[in-house]
């Protein structure tokens, strides 16, 4: 089975600040721990979002909202991550993705690059940027509804024309709230919720996605995830096998 643990974002983030070299190596430390224990299989951070557009589809219409804004109905149900020259082939791309759906909403924003904090210097002649489409949970998701088969081709479609061009790196449909847990930490005690859980107001700061054979083995990484990345709040979910 896989899981994935969101961790949220804060003013610090929001404002652009680049992390300590004491953060990097903590979190570096604890994702070389999941590397060797043979579970981890990708991870990323995320850029603020005054970087990143807000998408909303509604009753036919979409709507661009330019960045900072702020968090609304924070679900996660499915992320893509784009490799493309512009924001504007992202919107693009993430609008085809829900061609047929309505009362959806996704946020775009850029990965967290090496040489974003100033880890490493940029690749020379690097045009692209990778960004992470998000698109968060409705009604329907919730309650476990499947995409209608012709929503599925079409987005099949989509992530196979992609692909092939090189702008689709990856997609990832995440299991509804109810299979997952929610954790918090408050005055330095951690509090933890079952899912189903409601809407949350804290945008995702980046995730970890990593292999476990149950929640409750996916669990035993959720807090010391939590103290690496210095969060409070953050939610462990099962990834879905299928789009």
């Amino acid at each position: 089975m896989r899981f994935i643990i969101m961790h949220k974002t804060n003013a610090q983030w929001e404002a652009d600040a680049i992390p300590s070299k004491e953060l990097v190596a903590t979190v570096g430390g604890l994702l070389g721990e999941m590397t060797r224990a043979g579970v981890l299989l990708s991870g990323e951070g995320l850029r603020a979002t005054s970087h990143g557009v807000r998408l909303n589809f509604s009753d036919g219409k979409r709507t661009i909202t330019r960045g900072p804004y702020q968090g609304t109905r924070e679900i996660p149900a499915v992320f893509s991550i784009l490799n493309v020259e512009s924001i504007d082939e992202a919107v693009d791309w993430a609008s085809r993705s829900v061609e047929g759906v309505d009362d959806v909403e996704i946020d775009i924003r850029p990965v967290t690059e090496p040489w974003d904090i100033g880890m490493a210097p940029k690749p020379e002649g690097r045009k692209t940027t990778r960004y992470m489409a998000l698109r968060k949970a409705n009604d329907a998701y919730e309650a476990g509804t499947p995409p209608s088969p012709k929503q599925k081709a079409a987005m099949a479609r989509l992530i196979d024309e992609t692909t092939r061009s090189g702008v689709h790196l990856v997609t990832e449909k995440l299991e509804p709230s109810s299979k997952g847990r929610r954790y918090r930490v408050t005055q330095g005690k951690l509090s933890i919720t079952d899912g189903p859980f409601a809407e949350s107001k804290e945008m995702i700061a980046g995730y970890v996605l990593f292999r476990a054979n149950s929640l409750e083995e996916a669990a035993e990484w959720a807090p010391r995830y939590a103290v690496a990345v210095d969060c409070h709040e953050l939610d462990l979910r099962q990834v879905a096998d299928e789009l």
